[in-house]
């Protein structure tokens, strides 16, 4: 019997995610002790899992804020007003980039307005919601998921599962930023980097890769059902690992 779940909280069995994030953006501690908040949490996860008879322990479940966001930010869907913090490089810099996009930025002349936040389905929690424009580009910009399968396979001496968010859903969930325009439009151009994504994965182990569309819980439309069948039957090959 192999054993799985679907993800697991994220927030510190007591609230630590949370004291971080806030001491972080008060500037009373600093980038790397953020991040090692959120690698004891995420070691705590996962070996918790597996002393419970999890199998295949899912990784690529946490996130410092939101897993909407981390994707935007995976796949190079950067807003263009926040381009001006892409041009930095760096962890440091990165998460800066990464804030902004949630809460705004006012520091070095800039006054960059966050994106839009909103419910996740019908709970309490909360995402943030991808800008789409007609021109919009896709490229494999973080290596986050990469670099958290190798601490997770470390950490627990198997391969652990990434999860990821789907492609259709993951555009269904933004909103459009000009009119006469359908963001579902954007699959064929955001397809070619998952296929990097789950590519890459493939080369480093990844034996299972669970790819999440909550999406199907809605009343779609035929156009947008026609888009998941085609979607999942064009590059189901590549969906598979």
């Amino acid at each position: 019997m192999i054993a799985h779940n679907l993800g697991y909280p994220r927030i510190g069995s007591h609230r630590e995610l949370k004291r971080a994030c806030e001491q972080f953006w008060a500037g009373t501690i600093t980038h790397q002790q953020l991040q090692d908040v959120g690698r004891q949490i995420r070691t705590g996860n996962w070996l918790m899992q597996q002393q419970a008879g999890v199998t295949l322990v899912p990784c690529n479940d946490f996130s410092l804020y939101d897993q909407v966001l981390d994707l935007s930010l995976t796949v190079g869907a950067i807003p263009p007003r926040f381009q001006p913090l892409l041009n930095a490089s760096g962890d440091d810099d990165y998460l800066t980039l990464y804030f902004a996009m949630a809460r705004g930025y006012q520091q070095d002349g800039l006054d960059l307005k966050a994106m839009e936040m909103t419910k996740w389905f019908d709970t309490n929690y909360h995402y943030i919601v991808p800008e789409f424009a007609r021109e919009q580009s896709f490229t494999l910009l973080s290596e986050r998921i990469f670099t958290q399968f190798d601490e997770a396979r470390q950490t627990l001496g198997t391969v652990p599962k990434p999860v990821l968010l789907g492609p259709v859903s993951y555009l269904l969930l933004g909103k459009e930023k000009e009119a006469d325009f359908d963001r579902l439009e954007l699959i064929d151009r955001l397809l070619p980097v998952y296929e990097q994504l789950l590519s890459r994965l493939q080369t480093q182990g990844a034996n299972w890769i669970q790819l999440d569309e909550p999406c199907l819980a809605l009343d779609l439309t035929d156009a947008q059902r026609e888009v998941f069948a085609t979607t999942y039957a064009d590059y189901g090959s590549s969906f598979r690992s």
